[in-house]
């Protein structure tokens, strides 16, 4: 195959894939700081509000494997185009819901739209540089993908405190009328493939994927196992994927191919992104309600305190592009991953008694870990990978890393609600008049403090203070114990960075596959 598709304009058409990559990844989290608002406009309860994310999430993961079969069909150009016209529309219609129905609707038709956006920029950054560029190009489409989820927490904050809630929705109309100017004007033309379309198998991947979503976003609301709505998603899902994998192995024209599997770099590359995938948003859905409930800080604070993550994973990125042409990018995964290990670790030291420091140093180490794992990784996942399989390699790819971040949120969520539950157990407990420790606290500042409540309100104030105390410290102790469950996650992927092949130099000009070696 001939080398990258030769372009005109090269700045214009990559500042216009980040655009409309950045639009799509920040309303994965821009709208959660918005609930609480969009909840009283539009008449819905506590429980049902949750479907406006859900129903994104669920309705992007179903339609996302199907973005490689798409522009092969109907052509990248023009279904990356339609995708994000189609999101534009959606996101201003989402901003005008009158009602809980209208709004999940919207954002259903929403996700389907924004489905492709991610791995089509992917694919597009990879055809149109030669592969010696290949790292650069991935460091300024994770750039995106990385900084979106930090900042849109933030960014939804601002929107929501300092206009309303539908504002969150109205940012993406001027960014998506800039993006759709460049794509329409610069974005080259690909060829088309008469590609069979394999009903069965996507019907079945989808089905094990959206039932998988909705399982990981409703365990929490109904108490997971003890639920039978969740065990009936589980059974769904697991019987999607298994008919899924028993059809594509023995179907003529599968929906994904099972050779690409057979590429060590890609199928490696895919349990790493899963891993990175976990730690992103799970760190990033712990800290906002650990900052806000147990430090006290206001949305604005919050994100001035996390905005150190981001610069880290700015940095990184630019620099791992570069180092990527002298440095084994296996050797940078694993420095990355460490990196990572380290600010984990440094969390696991939270308390509430200290100031901002720990959690800016950690969150700024953090950024520089993800940063330094991912452009790497997304580099050499694609390095091997023959060049027919890459726009439903990329698909998959996108599709594997939000699992991953599913998984991750709904695992560190439990854990946080379990560990609160049982350290407040133990702490109270121990609580008593009697206790010589207990005592010698009430005879401190503070002991004073709450004997003179105790004089005014009575006792049963006095208690409720007490209880209050402690169920912040059970909190902090849960939020910890997360912190050290993410640290050996991290750690356990460390040996699968050594199973990547470091690839061979392609002859100039040529962006075939190369061959691959474990030296």
């Amino acid at each position: 195959m001939q080398g990258p598709v030769p372009v005109k304009h090269h700045g214009l058409i990559t500042a216009s894939l980040m655009l409309a990559t950045i639009m799509q990844v920040l309303d994965t989290t821009i709208a959660n700081v918005a609930l609480p608002s969009m909840r009283s406009d539009l008449g819905a309860s506590s429980d049902t509000i949750n479907w406006v994310l859900t129903s994104y999430i669920v309705a992007s993961a179903i339609v996302t494997p199907l973005s490689g079969w798409m522009s092969e069909r109907f052509g990248r150009k023009e279904v990356f185009i339609a995708s994000v016209a189609g999101f534009v529309v959606t996101s201003m219609l989402c901003g005008i819901a009158w009602s809980l129905e209208s709004m999940v609707f919207f954002r259903m038709a929403q996700g389907v739209f924004g489905a492709a956006i991610v791995p089509l920029s992917q694919t597009f950054l990879l055809d149109i540089n030669p592969r010696e560029k290949h790292g650069q190009a991935m460091a300024i489409w994770g750039a995106g993908i990385m900084v979106g989820p930090i900042i849109g927490p933030t960014l939804g904050g601002y929107l929501t405190e300092t206009l309303n809630w539908r504002w969150v929705f109205f940012i993406n109309l001027p960014l998506g009328i800039i993006a759709l100017a460049g794509l329409a004007a610069y974005l080259p033309q690909m060829p088309r493939r008469v590609r069979l379309f394999d009903f069965v198998g996507f019907a079945a991947l989808g089905l094990g994927v959206g039932a998988l979503q909705l399982m990981l976003d409703r365990g929490g609301e109904v108490d997971w196992f003890n639920s039978v709505e969740i065990w009936i998603e589980l059974a769904i899902s697991l019987c999607g994927f298994w008919v899924f994998v028993i059809w594509i192995m023995g179907v003529e024209h599968p929906f994904l191919d099972p050779k690409m599997f057979a590429d060590r770099n890609f199928a490696t590359g895919l349990v790493l992104i899963f891993i990175v995938g976990i730690v992103l948003l799970a760190s990033l859905a712990l800290l906002p309600p650990m900052l806000s409930a147990l430090f006290g800080y206001p949305v604005i604070t919050t994100g001035m305190v996390m905005a150190p993550r981001g610069v880290g994973t700015m940095i990184m990125m630019i620099a791992a592009g570069k180092l990527l042409r002298i440095v084994d990018a296996r050797k940078l995964v694993i420095t990355g991953l460490l990196f990572t290990s380290w600010s984990l670790y440094i969390m696991t030291g939270f308390g509430p008694q200290m100031n901002a420091v720990p959690i800016i140093v950690s969150g700024f180490i953090q950024g520089l870990g993800l940063g330094l794992v991912f452009v790497p990784l997304s580099t050499v996942a694609f390095a091997t990978i023959a060049p027919q399989f890459r726009g439903d390699a990329t698909a998959l790819f996108s599709l594997v890393r939000n699992i991953g971040s599913s998984i991750g949120i709904s695992i560190v969520t439990l854990l946080l609600t379990r560990n609160t539950q049982i350290s407040h157990t133990e702490l109270v407990a121990n609580i008593s008049l009697y206790d010589p420790n207990f005592s010698g606290m009430m005879s401190g500042a503070g002991g004073a403090m709450l004997q003179s409540m105790t004089a005014q309100h009575g006792e049963g104030a006095f208690w409720a203070v007490v209880n209050q105390i402690v169920t912040a410290q059970a909190a902090m102790v849960a939020y910890v114990d997360d912190f050290e469950a993410l640290m050996w996650i991290t750690l356990a992927a460390l040996p699968l960075a050594l199973l990547l092949r470091r690839p061979v130099a392609a002859p100039p000009g040529v962006s075939a596959p190369p061959a691959a070696h474990a030296d």
